[in-house]
């Protein structure tokens, strides 16, 4: 991956039913919405929506649905948010009651669009030099010290059960002796 950067991608926020306050049994549809999709810098979101508004919000606001201090508010029915940094995104409704009942959504953006290069052609190979390798005890050292404490704590494990055979033996063979 060199860094190229897919095209950014367009969302209508709650797809088919829009930006709406939800029904009774289903005020998780904005979350459920949210976590089936990905979202990057340079996306955008679009609120399709009636009689209704969306307001862009700190976090406190968003968990306590307070409608007076957001960051940006929109009620043109079509509201068209680009996601212009990585991190959290918090919108409300500015309708009275409907953020309580579920009308938000928190979103969580991921850097730019990474595409994977496809790989140069036989007949193209890249002009790139040979990176060194690493060092060659580098592996070794580690495999060392990790053989060393296992031989170490099997002769130990072993050294304790002969010595406690050994007790054993000694005491048993002490009762059989007679005067």
């Amino acid at each position: 991956m060199n860094g190229s950067v897919e095209a950014s991608k367009h969302f209508k926020v709650g797809d088919r039913i829009g930006w709406q306050q939800p029904s009774t049994n289903n005020t998780e549809v904005y979350s459920l919405w949210a976590t089936s999709k990905r979202f990057h810098v340079g996306d955008s979101l679009s609120f399709e929506y009636q009689n209704d508004s969306v307001l862009v919000v700190e976090k406190w606001d968003y968990y306590h649905c307070n409608t007076n201090n957001p960051i940006s508010s929109f009620n043109d029915g079509n509201t068209v948010i680009s996601l212009d940094r990585p991190g959290f995104f918090y919108f409300i409704s500015g309708a009275l009651d409907h953020c309580k009942r579920g009308q938000k959504l928190l979103i969580r953006v991921m850097g730019l669009h990474q595409r994977a290069d496809s790989p140069p052609s036989i007949a193209n190979p890249p002009d790139v030099g040979y990176a060194p390798g690493p060092h060659p005890s580098s592996g070794l050292v580690v495999t060392v010290t990790l053989s060393s404490v296992f031989v170490a704590l099997i002769v130990t494990i072993v050294t304790l059960v002969l010595k406690e055979q050994g007790r054993d033996s000694g005491e048993s063979s002490d009762e059989n002796e007679g005067p």
